[in-house]
């Protein structure tokens, strides 16, 4: 994963002051086994923000530094101890050889393209993790459509 920050296009509407969890982030979470919800987010400053997007989290040591560095910041930010992840998320997303089946899924329930299989496997590693995430039960993937239409249908109407 690049140190750079990446928003999407579908999440631009927060962008500029990060009020809302941004997909590069929530794929660190993910990495790092923290659940991090939106109103522990709303705690910290724009550069607590800021700092957890441009953290990397390419190798074990990093994944570990960015997991200590979120634990003390939920505990000085929100007085909480941090929630950690039961088990490992899913990491069907990480498959450029296949559309996961919740994906295809929430695509045919809403009457959406379905996506090439060639496409797929160009899309990057974050580009797929989101989709996979804007899927999920209790997720509100309303943004779903956007993605898509951004990551997939780039020019077509």
């Amino acid at each position: 994963m690049s140190t750079d920050l990446q928003i999407f296009e579908f999440e631009r509407d927060f962008a500029d002051t990060l009020r809302c969890i941004p997909m590069s982030v929530r794929m660190k979470l993910d990495e790092c086994g923290i659940k991090l919800s939106l109103r522990q987010w709303s705690h910290f400053s724009y550069n607590d923000r800021y700092e957890l997007c441009y953290r990397p989290t390419e190798s074990d040591p990093d994944r570990l530094t960015y997991r200590r560095f979120l634990k003390d910041l939920i505990r000085t930010r929100t007085n909480e101890e941090p929630v950690f992840l039961d088990q490992p998320q899913s990491t069907e997303w990480q498959d450029s050889q296949s559309v996961p089946l919740c994906l295809q899924k929430q695509i045919m329930e809403k009457e959406l393209s379905s996506i090439p299989l060639q496409k797929w496997a160009t899309l990057t590693p974050l580009q797929r993790f989101s989709l996979v995430k804007l899927c999920r039960s209790g997720h509100e993937n309303h943004n779903l459509p956007d993605a898509l239409k951004e990551f997939i249908f780039q020019g077509r109407e």
